[in-house]
């Protein structure tokens, strides 16, 4: 099964997205209900005029001093408690924020002798956005790169994970940071460097913040990305009697 946080859906409008990020211009997105690693997906960061742009990148961070891009199948995620202190990501944790937009996640849970997803939003409606890093990585010159060709940029990212909270401790011990608008500023801030205010920032939501339901194993599978993946699977228990 994926990793936490392994997958997750983006089905909102341009339009929404361009308002809740504060963009210039809507992205040109479709929706996705089942996105996975190693795939492309939106991102938002500042440029050099301290404007937010949406970009695509890699699900999947490689470190801009890798030798091979395919490190970054290892690194979909980075725990907020360590990211600062890690190799692979404290140097783009202090100069590569970024937000993806997200409605929802995917989560398993160990259920008797299987697993069962889950879909996890927020009751708040709208799209909601990860705490992420980017990084950018070029082929060494002395070699090819099947993914990136010498002289060209990959751009790659990881979402931030911390401990769930008490809604969701029954499926897994982990969730991924979402970040709430108010501090949207602060985290994609180029010069906000401080370690110790970028960690606060890092925190599970609230307990009543959050929803979920259990789905089919259709997710389970990346071939499939349709509103099928999201609908409640039939005959499980509501979320209600459950925990």
């Amino acid at each position: 099964m994926p990793a936490m946080c392994g997958r997750f859906t983006l089905t909102s409008t341009p339009e929404a997205l361009a308002e809740r990020f504060e963009l210039e211009a809507a992205p040109q997105v479709s929706p996705r209900y089942n996105i996975a690693p190693g795939q492309s997906v939106l991102a938002i960061r500042v440029d050099a005029e301290a404007r937010r742009i949406a970009v695509s990148v890699r699900w999947g961070l490689v470190p801009f001093w890798a030798k091979d891009p395919g490190i970054g199948a290892r690194m979909i995620n980075a725990r907020s408690e360590t990211v600062a202190q890690k190799p692979a990501f404290r140097a783009a944790f202090r100069a590569r924020r970024c937000l993806l937009p997200a409605d929802g996640f995917y989560e398993w849970a160990q259920r008797g002798s299987g697993k069962q997803a889950f879909y996890i939003g927020l009751r708040e409606p709208g799209p909601f956005a990860f705490a992420a890093l980017w990084e950018s990585w070029k082929a060494p010159s002395s070699e090819e790169s099947d993914t990136a060709a010498v002289g060209h940029a990959l751009e790659t990212c990881t979402l931030l994970t911390t401990d769930a909270n008490a809604c969701l401790r029954e499926i897994h011990d982990r969730m991924p940071v979402i970040l709430p608008t108010s501090d949207h500023a602060q985290w994609l801030d180029p010069g906000g460097c401080d370690p110790e205010a970028l960690q606060s920032l890092l925190r599970p939501l609230p307990d009543r913040a959050v929803t979920f339901h259990p789905v089919s194993n259709r997710v389970n599978s990346v071939r499939f990305d349709d509103i099928a993946c999201v609908a409640p699977a039939p005959d499980a228990p509501h979320q209600d009697s459950m925990f």
